[in-house]
């Protein structure tokens, strides 16, 4: 399921490029295009859902959890921080569900 006007759904159905970092039938792991860490990827489930209120598959959430916890195993004293901004005011603007995951340096309070 899709969304006609949405970038990641462009980016999954391969119609816009990015960098790929790991994918598979349920998620896709990108670079972000405009990192605030070192390591700084986007986790984004396949299916369109707008944002985290709107979630009600609980496999889509079990997938996501296992595609950080793979890549979270590879990173550094498996340190990272996930971030999940919902609806407008809290700083989302692509309205596809995805999981900031943030690594590389030491990351103090907000």
């Amino acid at each position: 399921m899709s969304e006609q006007n949405c970038i990641f759904c462009s980016i999954i159905n391969k119609k816009i490029p990015a960098t790929v970092v790991v994918e598979n039938d349920d998620v896709l792991v990108i670079n972000d295009i405009h990192p605030k860490a070192p390591v700084h990827y986007l986790v984004i489930p396949k299916k369109h859902v707008p944002d985290f209120m709107m979630l009600t598959d609980d496999s889509m959430l079990h997938n996501v959890r296992e595609m950080i916890q793979k890549i979270g195993a590879s990173l550094p004293g498996q340190a990272f921080r996930l971030l999940v901004n919902n609806g407008a005011g809290a700083g989302q603007s692509v309205f596809h569900l995805h999981v900031h995951m943030l690594a590389g340096k030491t990351m103090g309070g907000f």
